[in-house]
């Protein structure tokens, strides 16, 4: 009885009670939204991280300055594929799998088209590490790595710009700066990264081919290292070990610091983790804030109904309604609207979220536990602030509310 009251009275004024509500509905969309792309986005970082390797830890050689500028990581000349190796043999029971990596830009040749780009010198474990996969032809092999072969295997993109959608681009001869490779395979495609790096504009080769042919170097320099660790458990063991075998290679003494930098994809999904949380609790406060003036705004509005209502007051009160029944009356009403809101606003926060997901190509990941949290925090908005105008009306004198013109 007490319910159909207090929804009789809210559809009186469809207007107004539209009106009380939208700061409600503004407050909850904002919510919803916020947290389904900052989820989504936080899903998507994981993902993105995943996929640059498996329980991968990444070492640099140390950064190397020319006067106040910096080099930044893997410039340095402090790190070799013998290092690599020795993380391998030495460290077998911590790391499956070892990549010494060299990075050189070329101008990519076939037949009357070209391409611009970098070669990454990797050995036969990075498609292990890097969880990369050949969907044409095959991967090149230890022993082709071990003599410097001048084979290859070509990112799709690579692929097209040189080879069209149509021609076969394995077993085609490329020029790489002037020097020929033989394609041997074409990485199966991974697309953008979120940072918008296409990880398929690539060609890798063996790093002894990328530093004789392509760099070279009279010397066995790395610009990394990217290790896979057996189990992500034995990472600080693992680093701590890989510090002190590197350390001993370098012939450093105990005063001195090291040579190298570790990475590992865990710091790297911490600092992303802990930049979107901030991102999210930032954005959550300000739909709080909007949620607090929508609870204001129902407090108002009860307050001039019950203004306008006070003859109704004094009537039902003299019929045998108690003070108690004016207070559930009136509070019913204002958790009835603000849900109401609370209801509008989940529908518009979710759509709203796809639409600027759909528009921007972010991943949305709308989580129930979410929507049902932000419709109750709004029943709860509409009984703090609905109280003080339920116990006011609660309060009134009958008589006093029957001469009242």
């Amino acid at each position: 009885m007490i319910f159909r009251v207090a929804l009789r009275a809210i559809f009186r004024n469809k207007t107004r009670s539209l009106l009380t509500c939208l700061g409600i509905i503004v407050g909850i969309a904002a919510v919803i939204a916020v947290m389904a792309i900052g989820r989504g986005a936080q899903v998507a970082m994981v993902k993105e991280i995943s996929s640059m390797g498996n329980n991968l830890v990444m070492i640099f050689p140390e950064r190397r300055n020319q006067g106040a500028v910096s080099g930044g990581m893997g410039q340095g000349q402090t790190m070799t594929a013998g290092d690599a190796e020795a993380v391998k043999k030495e460290l077998a029971h911590l790391v499956q799998g070892v990549s010494p990596k060299v990075e050189t830009s070329v101008q990519m040749m076939y037949a009357a088209k070209n391409w611009s780009g970098r070669v990454q010198g990797v050995s036969t474990d990075i498609c292990l590490i890097a969880n990369w996969e050949v969907q044409d032809g095959r991967f090149f092999t230890e022993n082709e790595q071990e003599r410097a072969a001048r084979v290859c295997v070509i990112g799709t993109t690579v692929k097209t710009n040189l080879f069209g959608d149509e021609e076969d681009a394995v077993g085609k001869t490329i020029r790489l700066n002037n020097m020929t490779f033989k394609v041997i395979g074409v990485l199966a495609s991974k697309g953008a990264n979120n940072w918008g790096q296409d990880q398929d504009d690539v060609i890798m080769s063996p790093y002894t081919s990328v530093q004789r042919y392509l760099q070279r170097s009279k010397f066995n320099n790395i610009n990394q290292m990217n290790v896979s660790l057996r189990n992500m458990d034995d990472l600080e063991e693992a680093k701590h070990e890989i510090a002190l075998l590197l350390r001993q290679r370098h012939h450093l003494a105990d005063w001195q610091d090291n040579d190298f930098e570790t990475r590992d994809t865990t710091e790297i999904m911490n600092t992303i983790g802990s930049v979107s949380t901030l991102m999210t609790n930032l954005l959550t406060g300000v739909a709080a804030i909007s949620l607090l003036v929508g609870g204001i705004g129902i407090m108002n509005i009860m307050l001039v109904s019950v203004t306008e209502r006070i003859k109704e007051i004094g009537l039902r009160m003299s019929i045998g309604a108690t003070p108690g029944n004016i207070l559930a009356q009136f509070l019913l009403e204002a958790v009835a609207l603000s849900t109401t809101g609370g209801a509008l606003g989940l529908v518009v926060g979710v759509a709203g979220a796809q639409v600027i997901g759909k528009i921007n190509g972010w991943p949305i990941l709308i989580e129930t536990a979410s929507g049902l949290s932000a419709f109750l925090f709004s029943a709860i908005i509409g009984m703090f602030f609905g109280f003080y105008p339920a116990y006011r009306a609660s309060k009134l004198n009958p008589i006093d509310c029957l001469r009242y013109e």
